[in-house]
């Protein structure tokens, strides 16, 4: 790393060691916040897209012959069947089934566009979905529509981690560049930074997006943010790929700095250390917290 009496006067830290000591260990156990558990406004928008087709099929609960009723309601609205595979939890439109297995017989069911109603009330039947309208197990499917949005939007909540911390950095760094009258770009691309600053950078991508470009009387900053709550090898080839930017940014003329933090470090030091011995700067969230940051873009 590159030291600097910053470390020292901020931090307290007199050494490199000293300074990867503090890094791992002032790590945050957590970046979660009250927006991580459910993209409501997410879910609500989906249930308000199908609102109409939703109330409709919820005709069908409690039919003695329910098969015969969702045939009658597919033909008389032949698009509700374009909501029946979000009710099983799948997001694809285009579902192919294994549905004879001794002659290993495929059947494509296609929801994006209206299908024959007895194909629509037999896919609706064999999955199963029928028999809980039938029994009363699910007494209003615009509830169980909520709830099934609900369940998938969990899937995202990896992703929301990863923008937490940038939105987290960006508290910072959009603090530091009012009060210094820095200009920043955030999710910069090549191009962006081009166009607005007349500076290259090097990406092995031309879509490739930098979470956060700084651009100071002096120099241009390019900052990568991440957060680790759990170890695993992605954490190591995180390490050595940063590494590799670094070396490719610096050749450039520019300045890279990485912003990472989470708990997942404190049992993958080793790269971690291998890529603070060959970059300037490695920060945590305590770290810029507390100033760092800021004196190192000045």
């Amino acid at each position: 790393m590159k030291y600097s009496q910053i470390f020292n006067k901020l931090l307290g830290c007199k050494n490199d060691d000293e300074v990867f000591d503090y890094l791992v260990g002032n790590l945050k156990e957590t970046i979660k916040s009250w927006d991580y558990f459910v993209n409501w406004q997410k879910v609500l928008k989906n249930y308000k897209s199908v609102k109409v087709s939703l109330n409709l099929l919820n005709t069908l609960i409690g039919e003695a012959d329910i098969e015969k009723a969702a045939r009658e309601l597919l033909a008389q609205y032949p698009d509700v069947i374009k909501i029946v595979p979000a009710l099983l939890a799948c997001r694809d439109k285009n579902i192919c089934l294994l549905t004879d297995m001794r002659k290993f017989d495929l059947t494509r069911f296609d929801f994006s566009k209206p299908m024959s109603p007895a194909d629509g009330a037999m896919f609706m039947k064999e999955s199963g979905f029928l028999d809980l309208l039938s029994d009363r197990t699910i007494k209003s499917i615009p509830d169980y529509f909520i709830g099934v949005e609900v369940g998938l939007d969990s899937n995202g909540r990896k992703n929301r981690s990863g923008t937490s911390m940038e939105n987290l950095a960006e508290f910072f760094i959009k603090d530091i560049c009012q009060r210094n009258g820095y200009e920043y770009i955030a999710q910069a691309t090549a191009d962006k930074i081009y166009k607005q600053w007349g500076k290259k950078i090097t990406v092995n991508k031309s879509s490739k997006r930098i979470d956060f470009a700084i651009n100071t009387p002096h120099k241009l900053y390019l900052i990568e943010t991440n957060f680790y709550g759990g170890g695993g090898s992605k954490l190591k080839s995180t390490a050595g790929e940063y590494a590799d930017i670094y070396h490719q940014w610096t050749n450039d003329g520019h300045q890279f700095i990485w912003i990472t933090d989470g708990y997942g470090w404190q049992k993958t030091q080793r790269p971690l250390r291998d890529t603070f011995d060959t970059t300037d700067y490695i920060l945590n969230i305590d770290m810029v917290q507390k100033g760092v940051l800021e004196y190192l873009l000045q």
